[in-house]
């Protein structure tokens, strides 16, 4: 968690508000950077948080993007990031879309299937050059651990291993599509170096299996990540001082020329660069007493924080709240819900919660990643939350999410 408290002035500013610092986005840039073998190249996966804010930090001090919709393509381009260098990633891409990435001067794709190979190819048809394709694999192996489970099952991800080696004339350059290297992401939110050590080494056994019979070489190796953090309570982000050298050795074994950049050696990661940085602060709207439980009503609920949760897109949501509007004594189990009109909108059944009375403030640690954007948030129409940035304890930005014809806008708020 950051090391400094929410500055007094987040919560004059109105609540409900995600406060985002940025102080801990650096901070969490470098310790994995630290963490990776050198020579790679470390994504942010905009997914996890696209505040403009929190990408143009990340962009500036070094860290390259991947997007995966036209949306987040927007925000990067908005931040300053060479498109030639954004990884566009994504199983379902529209022709246009992808005409449009490449208009803008997006080169690099991650592609699914032959299919995404003849898209990026034909939309480079009113180009100069060459698009540059990573071929995104679906191995037979499946990531052990507690992270959600994206390979070694049917998938939308990536194409299946065998389909390649049975067909490896299909998965080549196009005129204007080059094949430069392989995609492989196994599961994600993994809180151990074992975990995260077992994935890797199946991604590379997998990547040796594709290099055998590949028509072209592989340049870039992107292992994807799955590096975890706390969500919603409070906690820090796991310990990786070993994983950098483990990794080499695995690395060595499998492709002897990556410390000279043969292939370039890549990873993404949203939730480790982001989590610690966000708090969301909302007030008690109700307090009440219900077949003998406390029920605790919140003006935040599913539309605001952990809506893909009941989709396993999230780590169960087992908030951490804290009164940051003082007082003590002793916690009490609780039914916590948000505002909506559906019996679905509850945070959790039974969590001691301190005490708290209608008005007061509680804080959610740890939910920079998969917050506001991984929740439902056109639901019942309630507005957004405030999105506060914070630097060095002073607030440097105020906006809000605005919905306007299917879009989305972020407003200032003085």
């Amino acid at each position: 968690m950051p090391d400094t408290t929410l500055p007094a002035e987040a919560y004059k500013r109105g609540t409900p508000a995600y406060v985002y610092d940025l102080n801990e986005v650096e901070r969490c840039h470098r310790t994995l950077v630290a963490a990776l073998p050198q020579p790679s190249r470390l994504y942010y996966s905009l997914k996890a948080n696209p505040h403009p804010a929190v990408v143009a930090r990340l962009s500036r001090i070094g860290c390259s993007l991947e997007v995966s919709s036209a949306g987040e393509l927007a925000t990067a381009l908005a931040a300053g990031a060479d498109p030639a260098a954004i990884l566009y990633t994504g199983p379902g891409k529209r022709d246009a879309e992808v005409r449009d990435a490449v208009a803008a001067g997006v080169r690099w794709f991650s592609v699914d299937s032959p299919h995404g190979l003849d898209q990026v190819d034909r939309a480079m048809a009113a180009q100069a050059g060459t698009a540059r394709c990573l071929l995104r694999l679906n191995g037979h192996e499946q990531a052990a651990g507690q992270g959600l489970t994206m390979t070694g099952i049917a998938s939308q991800f990536g194409a299946d291993t065998e389909w390649l080696e049975a067909e490896p004339d299909a998965f080549a350059s196009r005129p204007r599509a080059s094949v430069s290297g392989l995609h492989l992401y196994l599961g994600t939110n993994l809180m151990t170096e074992s975990e995260l050590l077992a994935q890797f080494a199946a991604a590379l056994r997998t990547a040796q299996r594709a290099q055998a019979v590949m028509r072209d070489r592989i340049e870039v190796l992107d292992l994807g990540g799955g590096f975890g953090a706390p969500f919603a309570r409070s906690g820090h982000l796991p310990s990786l001082s070993t994983l950098a050298g483990e990794l080499a050795r695995l690395l060595d074994d499998s492709f002897a020329g990556w410390r000279d950049g043969r292939p370039l050696v890549a990873f993404e990661s949203g939730r480790f660069l982001t989590a610690t940085c966000g708090t969301l602060i909302t007030r008690a709207v109700d307090v009440k007493w219900s077949h003998g439980t406390q029920v605790v009503v919140l003006e935040s609920g599913i539309n605001h924080l952990g809506g893909m949760s009941g989709l396993r897109r999230l780590p169960p949501l087992l908030p951490e709240l804290a009164n940051g509007s003082g007082g003590g004594g002793p916690a009490e189990r609780s039914l916590v819900t948000g505002p909506l009109c559906t019996p679905l909108d509850i945070w959790v059944r039974a969590a001691p919660v301190p005490p708290v009375r209608p008005g007061d403030v509680l804080e959610v640690p740890n939910v920079g990643a998969y917050g506001l954007t991984a929740s439902l948030t056109g639901f019942l129409g309630h507005p957004a939350p405030l999105e506060v940035i914070v630097e060095g304890g002073e607030i440097t930005e105020v906006s809000r999410l605005v919905w306007e014809r299917h879009a989305i806008d972020r407003t200032e708020e003085s």
